[in-house]
């Protein structure tokens, strides 16, 4: 039996919009990075925060690509789903929709790369973060 993609509504706010009073498309990279750390925490069951601070292991974006279906507006709460594409070696590309009552607003492609922050260079992925993302990929896949 395969589960559900992880879900997090997020809400629209005035800071994410310019003045057209839709989403500025950058806010909605900044929004994106948001989810991913709370599907690390809430998820994965990894503390994002720690993982980058105290770990001193890098999760940036290799490649960061987004489609804009439908404006989004201030106030709406835009519902967006992680599914992990594939569990590399040193990456973890990632597919996350956006949708508001049915209607897909926004797809993305990212691609976290695990680095080494002090040597700042790519690292295999740590055996605590490869064994949370498979399971999560494996029960949704």
């Amino acid at each position: 039996m395969t589960a559900q993609l992880w879900t997090n509504t997020v809400k629209i706010r005035f800071a994410h919009c310019d003045p057209a009073g839709i989403v500025y498309f950058a806010a909605h990279f900044d929004i994106l990075n948001g989810v991913v750390e709370d599907w690390f925490g809430e998820v994965l069951g990894l503390d994002y925060h720690d993982i980058v601070g105290r770990r001193r292991v890098g999760l940036g974006y290799v490649h960061a690509s987004a489609d804009f279906h439908l404006p989004a507006r201030m106030g709406e709460r835009l519902a967006y789903a992680v599914a992990v594409e594939r569990v590399g070696n040193t990456s973890l590309p990632l597919r996350i929709t956006a949708h508001r009552d049915g209607a897909e607003v926004l797809s993305a492609s990212l691609v976290i790369v695990v680095t080494d922050l002090e040597a700042m260079v790519s690292i295999p992925i740590p055996d605590d973060i490869r064994a949370a993302v498979t399971r999560y990929r494996e029960t949704t896949a």
